[in-house]
């Protein structure tokens, strides 16, 4: 596999494409992110480019990399016009789902005897334009990744159909470069932070009302975390004591992830059905909006409960989302992929 040239476009996805990436190439495989929508987050392991550079790239990639992965939907052209020369090419195609390219609204909220009465994927891609996108990429590409079942359960039956694999990828995080900070002074009021990059999708308004409420019963502080470059919001989660990610989805996000490599006691709603597909030592508090107040209350008064789930939580991260344990899964992945044409 060391051999294996890999390209990945057409945008950065939270850090994680930069971060595959960085520990692709310390496995000695060529690998290379391009994105074309920068913004505020200002990750920097990618190449930045706009739409035109990346359209101009296109014969260059075809002859130079043989695996083309692709991610959120995107392709390096619109309506997907690539895809046949890339085929044509011989190339190995990977369509990496993460998120709101696949939550249709009718299956975010009811589908295969699950129910989700929170969720809120308004800000997806409409349903039409999901089963269209789904259906094209089920029959050309080689295999998807998805993150987490909550998306798994969206594609599965499209790939199946064409008897193309759905592969589950944890995000990936790097332990090595978070220092753990020093711990609070015993009498420190608890800092709750909440950092949504949408507030509908992330169900920012029942939490704001929580804290609001919580804040005339016991000590706090409260800091909404937006509008941040990553390095900064990645400073401010190191003073928190509780992290609050989403509490509609129904699964955990990169948040999540980033609160319990701090440390932190991280709070995010699981739906039921999905607790089971999760490693058992997940420390993650899950709260919907309806049980929010009651399982926020008691971290708030317990110290030794959020250093509990904090020390829980490094561990979690270490075991399940460390990325040079996450990049081994995503060779093997490549491995198929490259053996499945042979």
């Amino acid at each position: 596999m060391n051999k294996l040239n890999v390209i990945h476009a057409p945008l950065e996805i939270a850090g994680q494409v930069g971060l595959i990436c960085e520990f692709l190439k310390k496995r000695g495989i060529r690998s290379v992110g391009y994105n074309y929508f920068p913004n505020y987050l200002a990750y920097n392991r990618v190449i930045n480019t706009d739409s035109y550079e990346l359209m101009k790239i296109l014969d260059y990639a075809v002859r130079e990399f043989d695996v083309f992965h692709f991610h959120n939907s995107y392709t390096f052209l619109e309506e997907f016009r690539d895809i046949p020369m890339i085929a044509g090419s011989g190339k190995k195609m990977i369509m990496h789902h993460r998120g709101n390219d696949v939550r249709s609204r009718t299956r975010a909220s009811r589908h295969n005897g699950y129910h989700n009465p929170y969720v809120n994927a308004e800000c997806s891609l409409p349903d039409e334009q999901i089963d269209r996108n789904l259906r094209f990429f089920a029959k050309t590409m080689s295999a998807a990744i998805v993150q987490d079942y909550e998306l798994y359960h969206y594609v599965a039956d499209y790939y199946a159909a064409e008897g193309k694999p759905v592969y589950v990828l944890p995000r990936l995080f790097d332990p090595g470069k978070v220092e753990l900070p020093a711990p609070q002074a015993p009498s420190a009021v608890p800092l709750v932070v909440h950092a949504p990059t949408s507030r509908d999708f992330k169900g920012s308004e029942p939490i704001i009302r929580t804290m609001e409420r919580l804040q005339k019963e016991v000590p706090l502080r409260f800091r909404l975390v937006e509008g941040l470059s990553h390095q900064e919001a990645m400073q401010l989660y190191r003073e928190a004591d509780i992290v609050i990610d989403q509490v509609l989805c129904g699964a955990y996000g990169n948040l999540s992830v980033e609160g319990m490599a701090l440390g932190k006691t991280v709070v995010c709603y699981i739906r039921d059905d999905l607790k089971s597909k999760y490693p058992p030592d997940l420390p993650i508090v899950s709260c919907s909006p309806d049980t929010l107040y009651e399982g926020l209350k008691p971290l708030l008064l317990n110290r030794e409960l959020r250093e509990q789930k904090g020390r829980q939580g490094v561990a979690y991260v270490q075991n399940h989302h460390a990325a040079d344990k996450v990049i081994d899964q995503l060779i093997s992945i490549y491995d198929g992929v490259m053996k499945g044409g042979e």
